[in-house]
């Protein structure tokens, strides 16, 4: 009988291996909520929603130990006194343009530096299409010929997501280009509320994904889904019938408002926001999970999420390694002969670059 005993103990801790080793465990203690994170040369800088003040950034090196980095966005340098949400950085040329909502409208930002100081840049982002109607959840997609779409949420039925062809600045929305993306619509979408918003566009092949969440994020079941198509000037976008894709991952609730980016490794990376615990929405917390294609579907990899810790050491600096010929990578990570035109990802003597090629 102890013999039996002892060896259901044993195959009931087999069996839980791959679970321990899947959750990390513990509480990140970046307090970003509506989470973007920019790769820029050897850096990673995150942005969100959590100062009253402006955005907050905070920088790391290797995902996991990050710095707070001061205001990248202070509400002095623009025309909002309140509720600065959901930020996105990019690097355009030689200046970084900060796409984000205050105070329920769309505006954008430059700065010579990731970290900022952002200054605002006009009024309303959206006035000429839709003048001062509220609006929020900017996402900026520049496709391989850098032709540069804005999708974003409208309150038309519900949280709807809608999108626009952006100028070649890269900040002015093209008249007749608006058009409607979709609203909530699946059974897992309306737990609470009428809610689609967070869209975020990335590319692989011929096909567009458009990930977003679903129900109010105050919801234990905010989640993530995704839509595709193949002609994302035309706006046609189908539904993945399997969603959601992210939903109550590992002990964490309310995994939402997500971005999707590429690490220094070339791994397909999604960064969102979980509620500070079953019990308290906020203050809301950044986590880091693993994607990955498989054939046509975006799922979540079946990889421990990464729970950042926030650091006070100065860290060390790189060696200079031999100069060398840059890797050169599109968004799918997959290895080019040369340069393409459009968006590309370029690794040499340990840094990597995203880079426009007009």
């Amino acid at each position: 009988m102890k013999t039996t005993t002892f060896l259901t103990v044993q195959i009931l801790i087999l069996l839980m291996v791959p679970l321990l080793s899947r959750a990390e465990g513990g509480k990140s203690q970046v307090p970003l909520a509506d989470p973007y994170i920019l790769l820029d040369g050897d850096t990673y800088y995150a942005y969100g929603t959590n100062d009253a003040n402006g955005i907050r950034c905070y920088t790391s090196s290797d995902l996991r130990s990050w710095k707070y980095a001061g205001l990248a966005l202070n509400k002095a340098n623009t025309t909002e006194k309140q509720w600065f949400w959901a930020p996105e950085v990019y690097r355009i040329g030689g200046k970084y343009i900060m796409y984000f909502s205050a105070n329920e409208h769309l505006f954008a930002a430059t700065a010579t530096s990731p970290k900022g100081p952002f200054k605002q840049v006009g009024t309303y982002q959206m006035n000429d299409l839709i003048g001062d109607e509220k609006c929020i959840d900017s996402h900026v997609f520049i496709d391989e010929d850098s032709t540069a779409y804005i999708f974003f949420v409208r309150f038309t039925d519900g949280n709807c997501i809608w999108q626009a062809k952006l100028a070649d600045d890269f900040i002015t929305p093209v008249a007749g280009t608006l058009r409607k993306c979709f609203a909530a619509s699946q059974s897992w979408e309306l737990k609470m509320g009428r809610v689609n918003e967070g869209p975020n566009v990335i590319k692989q092949g011929r096909r567009y994904y458009l990930t977003y969440s679903g129900n109010d994020y105050r919801s234990q079941d905010y989640a993530v889904g995704y839509a595709t198509t193949t002609n994302i000037a035309r706006s046609i976008w189908t539904k993945f019938t399997n969603n959601p894709i992210l939903r109550r991952w590992d002990d964490l609730v309310g995994t939402g408002h997500h971005s999707l980016f590429y690490d220094k490794e070339g791994l397909l990376r999604i960064v969102f926001h979980a509620h500070n615990s079953t019990e308290e929405v906020h203050p809301r917390l950044m986590y880091i999970g693993t994607m990955e294609f498989r054939g046509s579907l975006l799922k979540m990899a079946d990889e421990p999420i990464i729970r950042p810790e926030i650091s006070t050491s100065v860290g060390v600096n790189n060696i200079p390694s031999e100069p060398q010929e840059p890797a050169i990578y599109n968004l799918a990570g997959q290895r080019l002969s040369k340069k393409a035109h459009g968006i590309s990802i370029s690794q040499s003597q340990g840094r990597t670059r995203k880079e426009l090629r007009l």
